[in-house]
């Protein structure tokens, strides 16, 4: 019997996704802890992720807002996290209004604070409109975290700090960048635990 005709092509895909994880745990993970530390840290003080992509980018941005704001693993209390490519109606009126390249730029001027974290998601590193968000976002007291496809890119540049995943295809990097949010959860729910506990531990406080 005949195999068929895609499963080449699916081991193919599989072997490539297994790589570009490999590499990524080589190569990615100890910024990934750290970026939950930080992140813990400046939601738990109250200040704010804003998230932001485009297409299959802009979902992964908010289910990691989506993750934040209601429970990744374990119960919690909710944290502050604004997908902005959600705000349809600000999307729309900036992209008629100003351009498509301000539709993220505007908002992170209305929503974003000094100390606050914008994390900007990219599988070409290339968008206009992303890199205008960082360099407002910067402009404004914002840290600006990236994942990206294979760097260097003009996105890493724009940003702070940048996680670049190294694969043949936009698939592979979006694949990776899923697996790259679910661990930036895990690493902030272990992060704002023992915060959780000790706030729990003040008599009378209603956590």
């Amino acid at each position: 019997m005949n195999e068929h005709p895609a499963l080449d092509a699916a081991q193919l895909h599989c072997r490539s996704l297994q790589e570009a994880l490999d590499r990524f745990r080589r190569h990615g993970l100890p910024r990934i802890a750290d970026w939950g530390d930080r992140l813990a840290s400046v939601l738990s003080d109250g200040g704010r992720l804003l998230a932001a992509g485009n297409g299959g980018s802009a979902a992964q941005a908010q289910h990691l807002t989506a993750e934040l704001v209601g429970r990744y693993r374990r119960e919690r209390r909710a944290y502050s996290a604004l997908a902005l490519h959600a705000e349809t109606s600000s999307v729309t009126a900036i992209g008629n209004d100003y351009g498509f390249d301000h539709v993220y730029a505007r908002q992170v001027d209305a929503h974003g604070r000094a100390g606050d974290v914008l994390m900007l998601l990219s599988t070409s590193g290339r968008s206009a409109n992303l890199i205008a968000a960082a360099v407002a976002a910067r402009r404004s007291g914002l840290r600006v975290w990236a994942l990206t496809g294979p760097g260097p890119n003009p996105l890493a540049e724009a940003a702070h700090e940048a996680l670049c995943v190294e694969a043949g295809s936009t698939a592979t990097v979006q694949e990776t960048h899923l697996v790259a949010v679910h661990l930036l959860c895990e690493c902030f729910d272990a992060a704002v635990a023992p915060v959780a506990g000790r706030a729990a531990a003040v008599p009378g406080r209603v956590t």
